[in-house]
């Protein structure tokens, strides 16, 4: 699928099908977490049903307003304590297919927000 969005300063995600992403003239095939200026590649999630707050270390550290996990193919909600202790840290947290998580996140960065996204780009056991 290809995307495209309004503004074209920062990362910007030009195309996503699964297991791959493609920012500008970069493509990634791993797990990675994405702002409008830092790209953190090959990031290792643990198991989906043992997703933890020190999964989502790395987004944090980058001092989102909201966080957009972007889940694979499907949409899936991980644990709801996770949510809560995220969302206590201040950050918003919105779960989403990966498709769709990458469509929020070029239009959010077009609007000069302050968001983070952690996308899968392919399922996780």
């Amino acid at each position: 699928m290809k995307l495209s969005a309004e503004s074209s300063s920062g990362n910007v995600i030009r195309s996503f099908r699964p297991g791959e992403l493609r920012l500008s003239e970069q493509s990634f095939d791993s797990h990675i977490i994405l702002s409008a200026s830092k790209i953190i590649p090959d990031w290792k999630p643990a198991p989906f049903q043992e997703l933890s707050i020190a999964d989502f270390e790395p987004a944090i550290a980058l001092d989102p307003e909201i966080i957009l996990f972007g889940t694979g193919v499907q949409q899936k909600f991980p644990d709801n304590a996770l949510m809560i202790e995220i969302m206590r840290q201040g950050i918003a947290f919105e779960v989403m297919d990966t498709a769709a998580a990458c469509r929020t996140f070029n239009v959010l960065i077009s609007e000069f927000r302050e968001v983070v996204a952690a996308l899968l780009v392919q399922n996780l056991p």
